[in-house]
């Protein structure tokens, strides 16, 4: 019997043993991990792709859990992974998931002497935990001012104001129906006068409509007799033609004869001009002539005047 007991188990082993490639991993933690154990799953997007190896503190980083498991060689572990704790109903019993935030670029490096690690992010029950102090202050507080809105003299304020909306609404019926009663004739006359005065005033904006239309009539055909052919605007043009090509004509015949005229008029002046110096020169030349002109320097006769 023992011997087929040892058989047993041996066979149980045998058949229940994992003959996959797995690589090892490691998970730091800042966050708390209770109900994680070893053995525990380790599912990549909900498939279980291996399994938890140790739960120890971490010697690299003070006050992390460093958690090592073993993944399935298949699994696609990138660089983008993360884990998360997650939990299994209400057991209690928490297992590791992991997922990527994006599309898987490259392998994650792994080694048994130097394991990839994959970064741990808070669950939903460590960010529910973590806001639940600050959930209940605001529960608190929304509890105290209903306690005191619904306190005793609030409540009688409320009823107070109830009853005097109710006494304002029936007041209001009242006097309507007083109005209906007694003023219904006299309503009824100033809505006829009214109406006589709305007639009237729409008779006045009738007939300063037709005086506007009457007046646009006249500007439009104002419009069309200037602007038809030999109009206004035809005469005005042939005007402005008219005195460009006078202006050019004048530019071509008299512009260049005055200029003429200038010129001749400067000579003149330079010639009478000349003739003033040198009769200022040798005055004696109005009687007797110019006379013969005296020899210069290096021409017979010359003699070099006598210095003074």
């Amino acid at each position: 019997m023992l011997v087929v007991a040892a058989l047993l188990v041996a066979m149980a082993a045998w058949l229940t043993r994992d003959t996959g490639e797995h690589r090892p991993f490691e998970i730091s933690s800042r966050e708390g991990v209770t109900g994680l154990q070893a053995q525990a799953p380790v599912r990549y997007k909900g498939v279980t792709v291996g399994r938890v190896q140790s739960i120890v503190l971490d010697p690299q980083t003070l006050g992390n859990v460093l958690i090592r498991i073993a993944v399935d060689g298949t699994a696609p572990i990138s660089p983008t992974t993360f884990a998360t704790l997650g939990f299994q109903g209400v057991t209690g019993l928490a297992f590791i998931q992991l997922d990527d935030t994006g599309p898987m670029s490259a392998v994650l490096a792994s080694s048994d002497e130097q394991p990839g690690r994959i970064p741990m992010r808070p669950s939903l029950m460590s960010r529910l935990s973590d806001q639940g102090a600050g959930l209940l202050t605001q529960l608190d507080e929304a509890t105290q001012r209903v306690s005191q809105l619904l306190a005793a003299p609030n409540q009688k304020k409320l009823m107070d104001a109830v009853g005097n909306l109710g006494q304002a609404a029936a007041s209001i019926d009242q006097f309507a129906q007083q109005a209906t009663q007694a003023n219904l004739p006299a309503l009824a006359q100033e809505a006829g006068a009214t109406l006589k005065s709305l007639h009237s005033t729409s008779d006045r904006l009738g007939q300063s409509a037709d005086s506007i239309s009457a007046s646009a009539d006249a500007f439009k055909g104002m419009s069309q007799r200037m602007s038809e052919p030999g109009g206004t605007l035809d005469r005005i043009a042939e005007g402005t033609t008219t005195l460009t090509a006078t202006g050019q004509s004048l530019n071509a015949t008299l512009v260049p004869r005055l200029n003429r005229t200038v010129d001749d008029t400067a000579r003149t002046v330079r010639h009478i001009g000349r003739a003033v110096e040198a009769v200022n020169d040798n005055p004696q030349a109005l009687l007797l002539g110019n006379g013969a002109a005296q020899p210069g320097p290096g021409e017979p006769g010359f003699t070099a005047p006598a210095p003074r």
